[in-house]
């Protein structure tokens, strides 16, 4: 596995030699420094601790910046990746060069909050007819049984809490990598809002 803590900066669009147009993510990947290592004698397993993001010094408490001293200045995010390709040591710092080579990645992130939603927008469905006063225009329909006793089915879907989810999307083809500016860009959309956190990840399925 192979992986990087990113930041989804937004969308936009490249053309390539014949003029094609591709609408790309563009993905901010810092260094990622390196803050612990994971053996299978120590610990288990293998991965790797990796920290990215600056993190104000009055945000931070004395246990928490403990495991950065030595190292570098403390990070605003820290993680694990298990199993990774490619070996490290303590203190190294990983960017996006790392994708130079890599066709395609999965990417992770949290999906935008939608808040309280009706069953129509937060699962797809039809509705009833808009005409000749069916009464049923956007309503759910039946969600229990007729027979006794009545009851409501678990995971039955209907109205509630939508978004705000972790969401991987898989096997976006990887279109540039600019080390100057440390960005990575992907065909098509990934989840989240803009400067939201993303895991970029070697893709698993390719």
């Amino acid at each position: 596995m192979l992986g990087l803590i990113g930041k989804k900066v937004g969308m936009t669009q490249v053309f390539d030699a014949n003029g094609r147009l591709t609408p790309v993510t563009v993905i901010k990947i810092e260094d990622n420094v390196v803050v612990g290592n994971k053996t299978e004698e120590k610990n288990g397993y293998s991965a790797l601790v990796l920290a990215s993001g600056d993190k104000k010094k009055s945000q931070v408490t004395k246990p928490y910046a403990g495991q950065f001293k030595d190292i570098c200045e403390p990070k605003a995010v820290v993680m694990e990746m298990r199993d990774y390709d490619q070996s490290a040591n303590v203190g190294d710092k990983l960017g996006v060069d790392l994708f130079k080579d890599v066709t395609f990645v999965d990417v992770t992130g949290t999906s935008k909050g939608k808040g309280f939603q009706g069953g129509m927008k937060r699962y797809g469905f039809g509705g009833g007819r808009a005409t000749h006063g069916s009464k049923f225009h956007r309503d759910l329909g039946g969600t229990a049984m007729s027979s006794t006793p009545s009851r409501t089915f678990k995971g039955h879907r209907m109205a509630g809490h939508m978004g705000n989810e972790k969401v991987t999307v898989q096997n976006l083809r990887v279109v540039a990598v600019d080390s100057e500016m440390q960005v990575l860009m992907v065909k098509g959309a990934i989840p989240g809002p803009t400067e939201s956190l993303v895991i970029v990840k070697k893709a698993v399925k390719k």
